[in-house]
C-alpha cells in the first residue's frame, strides 16, 4: 500500500502530465457527463460562442466562481435533470454522477441508498440509524432515507459535494453532501406547464406558476405527476405488479421583500408516492451442487429442510437469469405509501454592505406504510410440502424533526468568514410483520392464496421509537492574497440519542439504548491560482456519521459513530479560449470505528422469516482512494463534449462477527472461538464512466431549436451487501432525448417544446442488486433495472 504523500504526490502530478496531453486531444473526445462538474449554478449568465460559461458557485455559503472554489463538486441543473427525463433521486441511479451512487433500499423505491466516495450506508432504514451522505431541500437536513425518492418540484439545481462536509454541513456527511436547490418566486408573471404520455401506461405532468409581486410579496405555486404501471406483471388478478410507481406532490412559495436589504421566503410542500419494489428473482439453483432433499425426506424430518441438503424447486418456479416481464408466482400485492410534508422559513438580512445574517427554520415529518411481497418464492423460506412462503414486509415508519440554523457571512478586508449555529430534534418510530402470503400443496404442484385478513394478526416483528437532538457551532474563515487563498474551519457538534425497542418477535421487551457524542471537524485548504485558467489546492476534512442502534436486533444493541479523515488535492483548468475544461482530484480517506451490519434470517415456529440485523464497530481502518476527472469541450457552436471518470479502491478488514460467535455459543457443544468475516462497502464500483453529447441547431431566425441530447453511463461491477462476496453485473445505460425546443406561439414570448425520450435506450438488463445468502438450501436471488422506457412530452412556457 503506498503512503498518503506518496499517492497525494503521484495524483498531483499527474494532473500537471495529464493537463496539456487533455488539451492537445480535446478536440476528439466524443462524450459528456451531463452532470456540470461546478459546485453551484450559472446565475443567468449564457453560453456564448467564444466559450465555456462561467459557473457561480454557493458550496461555501457564499457565490464564488467554480473554477476558483477548491471543493469537487457536481451540479446537475433543471435542464439537465430534463434532458434525462429524471424525475426523482432514483432516476440518478444510473450513474450520471459517477461518484453518486443511488439504489433503492432493498428493492423498495420508498427509500434510497445515497453513497459516495465509498461510504455508503448498509441498512439505515431503521429511527435510530444514519445515513452517510447528507441530503438536504433548499439547506434543511433530511433524516430518514424515507421520503427521499419524492417527485421533483421545480428543481433549479442539484448540488453534489463530494467528500466529507463535517464543517458547513455537519453530522452525517462524511461520504458528502447533495442538496436539492428549488426555483424561489421571480415577482414576475410566468410559468410552464408540461404534460407527457410513454409506454408501460405513463403520464406525466408539471405545473410551474410565477405571480407578479404585489406590495413585497411575491408567489409561486408548482405541482407535478408520475405515473407508471408496472414493469413486470403480477400473475394473481387484481393485485399490483413490481416496479409501478404514481407519484404527486405540491409547494406554494412566497417571497417578501419588504426592502432591499431583507428577504424572507416562506413555503409548504407535501408530497405523495405509491410504489411497488422490484422483483426478486431466483437467477440459478443449487449453485453449490448439494443434494436436492426429497418430499419425503422433508416430512420425515418433521416439515423441515434436513441439514445439507438444498430444498427442491416446485415446477411453477423459474430461474429467471434475466429480467423478467411476469413472475412465476402470483401473490397479493398492494403499493408502499410514502407522504411527505414540511414547512420552511428562510430569513436573510444584510447588516451592512460586507455582512449578512440567515436564519433556516424548518418543519418536516416523512410516514411510511410499506407492503413488499418481493420474494416470492425466490426467497426463504424454501418449500415444504402444505408449507406457507412469500414472505410479505408490512411496515411502518413516522418521523417528524425540526430543525433551526442561524448564520453569519460577510467579509472583512481580506478575510471571508461564515459562522454559525445549528440545532435538530428527530423522532421516529417503526413497526414490521412479515406473515407469509401462500401456501403450497404436498407436492409442489399448486399453491393457495392465504386469507389476507390474517395478515395484520401475525406477530409484530418488531417495533421501535427513538430520538435524536444535535447542537453545533461552526466557522470558516479564508484569507485571500494574491494568488493563494488559506481557509481553516472546524464545527463542534453533540449529538444526544436514545431509544426504545418494546416489542420483538410478538413479545414485548424493554430494550433501551443510549449514545451521547461529541466531536470537532476541522477543515484546512490551500489554494494557489497557479494562472489565470490553474488553479491548484490541497484539503484536509473530516466527518462522521453518528452512531445509533439497530431495531432489527433482538436485544437493541447499540454501537457509536463512525468517523473518516480525508486528504484531498485537485486541479481546475481551461484552456484554448475556454472551450476546454478539465478539473481533477485525488483524494485518500481513512475511516475508523467503521459500522458494519451482519444479517441473520432467522426461521419462526410459525413458518416466518425474521430478518435480524446487529451492527458493530469494526476495528482497524478502512482506506478509501479515489481519482476524479471532469472534462467539458465545446469544439463549435452549438456542440458540447464531456466526460467525467471516478476510480475507487477500497479495502475494509475483516470485520469480528460477534452475532456469529453468540449464535455459535449456543450450540450443543458451544463453539467458543472468535468468529473474524470479510466485510464490504455497497454500491461502489472500482470504475465509473459517465459521458454526453449536446447539439443545439438553430430552425429558424425566430428562436426555435432542434435539440439533441445522448448520454452514456457505465460502472463496474459492485457488492451490495456488506457480509455477502457476491457482485452485481456492469452496468452500461444510455439515455437519448431529442426536442424541437423554444416553438414561438405568440409575441409575448409564450413557446412550446416537443420532445421524444428513452431511459435505457438500449434495453439493458442489468443485476443492481444480488444475494448469496440463500444459496446453500435454494439459490442466488437478484433486482433487475427497469427496462427501456419511451415517451413524448409537450411543455408550454408563457
Amino acid at each position: 500500500m503506498f503512503p498518503k504523500s506518496a499517492f497525494l504526490a503521484g495524483t498531483a502530478l499527474a494532473a500537471f502530465a495529464t493537463v496539456p496531453a487533455f488539451a492537445n486531444e480535446a478536440m476528439a473526445v466524443d462524450a459528456d457527463a451531463g452532470a456540470v462538474e461546478a459546485g453551484g449554478e450559472a446565475f443567468g449568465e449564457a453560453q456564448d460562442s467564444s466559450g465555456l460559461v462561467d459557473i457561480v458557485v454557493t458550496a461555501t455559503k457564499r457565490e464564488t466562481n467554480l473554477q476558483e472554489t477548491p471543493i469537487a463538486i457536481a451540479v446537475m441543473s433543471d435542464e439537465d435533470l430534463q434532458k434525462r427525463q429524471a424525475s426523482s433521486l432514483l432516476d440518478l441511479g444510473d450513474g450520471g454522477i459517477p461518484s453518486l451512487r443511488i439504489s433503492t433500499f432493498e428493492s423498495r423505491q420508498t427509500a434510497l441508498t445515497i453513497g459516495m466516495r465509498g461510504i455508503v450506508p448498509d441498512d439505515a432504514n431503521q429511527p435510530a440509524r444514519e445515513q452517510g451522505v447528507g441530503v438536504y431541500v433548499d439547506g434543511v437536513y433530511l433524516g430518514r432515507q424515507h421520503g427521499l425518492n419524492a417527485g421533483f418540484l421545480d428543481v433549479e439545481r442539484i448540488e453534489v459535494l463530494k467528500g466529507p462536509q463535517g464543517t458547513l454541513f455537519g453530522r452525517n456527511t462524511e461520504g458528502g453532501a447533495v442538496n436539492m436547490v428549488l426555483r424561489a418566486p421571480s415577482g414576475e408573471f410566468g410559468g410552464r406547464v408540461t404534460a407527457g404520455l410513454g409506454n408501460y401506461g405513463r403520464y406525466n405532468g408539471t405545473l410551474r406558476l410565477d405571480l407578479p409581486e404585489v406590495a413585497g410579496f411575491s408567489i409561486k405555486l408548482d405541482a407535478s405527476l408520475q405515473h407508471q404501471n408496472a414493469t413486470t406483471q403480477n400473475p394473481l388478478a387484481g393485485q399490483k405488479g413490481w416496479n409501478y410507481f404514481h407519484r404527486y406532490g405540491g409547494r406554494a412559495a412566497v417571497r417578501w421583500k419588504p426592502s432591499e436589504d431583507f428577504t424572507a421566503d416562506f413555503s409548504i410542500d407535501s408530497g405523495h408516492d405509491e410504489s411497488t419494489a422490484f422483483l426478486s428473482q431466483l437467477i440459478n439453483f443449487n449453485p453449490t451442487g448439494r443434494p436436492v432433499a426429497t418430499v419425503a425426506q422433508i416430512q420425515a424430518n418433521g416439515g423441515r429442510l434436513p441439514s445439507g441438503f438444498v430444498a427442491p424447486l416446485p415446477a411453477l418456479v423459474t430461474v429467471q437469469p434475466e429480467r423478467a416481464k411476469t413472475a412465476s408466482v402470483g401473490v397479493p400485492q398492494q403499493p408502499s405509501i410514502g407522504k411527505t410534508f414540511g414547512v420552511t422559513s428562510k430569513l436573510a438580512w444584510d447588516i451592512t454592505d460586507d455582512a449578512e445574517i440567515r436564519s433556516i427554520t424548518a418543519w418536516r415529518t416523512v410516514s411510511d406504510r410499506q407492503f413488499d411481497n418481493s420474494g416470492l418464492a425466490n426467497r426463504t423460506p424454501v418449500f415444504a410440502p402444505n408449507g406457507s412462503f412469500s414472505r410479505y414486509s408490512i411496515a411502518t415508519l413516522d418521523q417528524r424533526q425540526f430543525s433551526q440554523e442561524l448564520q453569519v457571512v460577510g467579509k472583512a478586508g481580506d478575510l471571508d468568514y461564515v459562522f454559525g449555529g445549528y440545532y435538530f430534534n428527530e423522532r421516529a418510530e417503526d413497526s414490521a410483520r412479515t406473515p407469509n402470503t401462500n401456501r403450497w400443496n404436498a407436492d409442489g404442484t399448486a399453491y393457495s392464496i392465504i386469507d389476507p385478513a390474517t395478515y395484520p394478526l401475525s406477530p409484530v416483528a418488531r417495533a421501535s421509537v427513538a430520538f435524536a437532538k444535535s447542537y453545533a457551532v461552526y466557522g470558516q474563515a479564508t484569507y485571500n492574497l494574491e494568488t493563494l487563498a488559506l481557509t481553516l474551519g472546524g464545527r463542534m457538534t453533540r449529538d444526544e440519542k436514545n431509544g426504545r425497542l418494546f416489542t420483538v418477535n410478538g413479545a414485548a421487551t424493554s430494550f433501551t439504548f443510549r449514545e451521547n457524542d461529541r466531536r470537532f471537524d476541522p477543515l484546512a485548504t490551500i489554494a494557489w491560482q497557479a494562472s489565470d485558467s490553474i488553479n491548484l489546492y490541497a484539503k484536509y476534512a473530516t466527518g462522521y456519521r453518528a452512531g445509533g442502534a439497530s431495531s432489527r436486533s433482538l436485544n437493541y444493541r447499540s454501537f457509536g459513530p463512525e468517523a473518516v479523515k480525508s486528504y484531498e488535492v485537485g486541479a481546475k483548468t481551461e484552456f484554448f479560449d475556454r472551450l476546454v475544461r478539465l478539473n481533477l482530484a485525488g483524494y485518500i480517506m481513512d475511516r475508523t470505528d467503521t459500522q458494519v451490519d451482519f444479517n441473520f434470517f432467522i426461521p419462526q415456529t410459525n413458518g416466518t422469516v425474521r430478518n435480524t440485523l446487529e451492527t458493530v464497530n469494526a476495528a482497524g481502518t478502512t482506506k478509501i482512494r479515489g481519482i476524479e476527472a471532469d472534462l467539458t469541450v465545446r469544439p463549435a457552436d452549438g456542440l458540447s463534449l464531456g466526460m467525467s471518470y471516478a476510480f475507487t479502491h477500497t479495502k475494509v478488514p475483516p470485520a469480528r462477527n460477534t452475532v456469529q460467535e453468540q449464535l455459535n455459543a449456543s450450540l450443543t457443544p458451544p463453539v467458543t472461538t472468535q468468529v473474524f468475516q470479510d466485510v464490504y462497502i455497497l454500491y461502489t464500483p472500482k470504475h465509473a464512466l459517465s459521458g454526453s453529447i449536446d447539439y443545439d441547431i438553430p430552425v429558424n431566425a425566430n428562436g426555435a431549436m432542434l435539440k439533441l441530447h445522448v448520454d452514456g453511463n457505465y460502472s463496474s461491477p459492485a457488492f451490495t451487501f456488506a457480509s455477502e462476496n457476491v457482485k452485481t453485473d456492469k452496468s452500461f445505460i444510455v439515455n437519448a432525448r431529442l426536442s424541437l425546443a423554444e416553438i414561438p406561439m405568440s409575441e409575448n414570448g409564450q413557446n412550446m417544446t416537443v420532445a421524444l425520450w428513452a431511459r435505457n435506450l438500449l434495453n439493458n438488463s442489468i443485476i443492481y442488486r444480488r444475494s448469496n445468502a440463500n444459496r446453500l438450501v435454494l439459490g442466488d436471488y437478484a433486482n433487475f433495472n427497469a427496462p427501456r422506457t419511451v415517451g413524448m412530452e409537450v411543455t408550454v412556457a408563457f
